[in-house]
């Protein structure tokens, strides 16, 4: 009986604690991932990381291979990196219609996440915060879709693409499995 009465009581304990939303057991923000792979005649590859914060999504990207300078990243519309030029991921994601624009512009399409800045060493790492994404299942939702790294810099105003070149990586955006530890 007390073996009973001990496992009965951490139970009415933890309880309250899950009520309560402690992050200490667990809680986590949704998370999704894209392996970047070079496109047809680059050597661009990377990873690209997504995680939920309330209406918000952080991308954290560290990118190789690249020339020095910027170079136009944006989420498009299509999960498919099949074609060997990356086409088959199609036009930027935008589950609005929207003319294309830096991420903080007032119009601008939901995936336009401006430029990548490479160091002398051809290395991008960026973390961006965005509004108008999501890792859930709504028509803002980028699981399913694609994130390119182009030639060029994006110059946040020609439509539809910014004139950022060609597509030198692309990688399918995925849930990632959920972590506990």
């Amino acid at each position: 009986m007390d073996r009973i009465t001990v496992v009965m009581s951490a139970s009415l304990v933890a309880i309250p604690l899950l009520l309560t939303g402690c992050s200490s057991i667990g809680v986590r923000s949704p998370t999704a991932l894209a392996a970047l792979a070079p496109t047809k005649g680059s050597h661009v590859s990377g990873t690209v990381n997504f995680t939920q914060k309330g209406d918000r999504v952080i991308v954290e990207a560290k990118v190789t291979g690249l020339t020095p300078g910027l170079h136009g990243f944006h989420v498009h519309e299509k999960g498919n990196c099949t074609a060997p030029d990356g086409s088959s991921a199609g036009p930027h994601f935008s589950p609005v219609p929207s003319q294309h624009g830096g991420p903080q512009a007032a119009a601008h399409h939901a995936g336009d996440l401006g430029n990548l800045t490479a160091d002398s060493t051809g290395t991008a790492i960026a973390k961006i915060e965005v509004k108008g994404l999501s890792l859930g299942t709504g028509e803002d939702s980028i699981i399913g879709r694609s994130v390119i790294v182009h030639e060029k810099a994006d110059d946040l105003k020609t439509q539809p693409s910014g004139a950022s070149g060609a597509r030198l990586a692309c990688g399918l955006i995925s849930k990632s499995q959920d972590k506990w530890f």
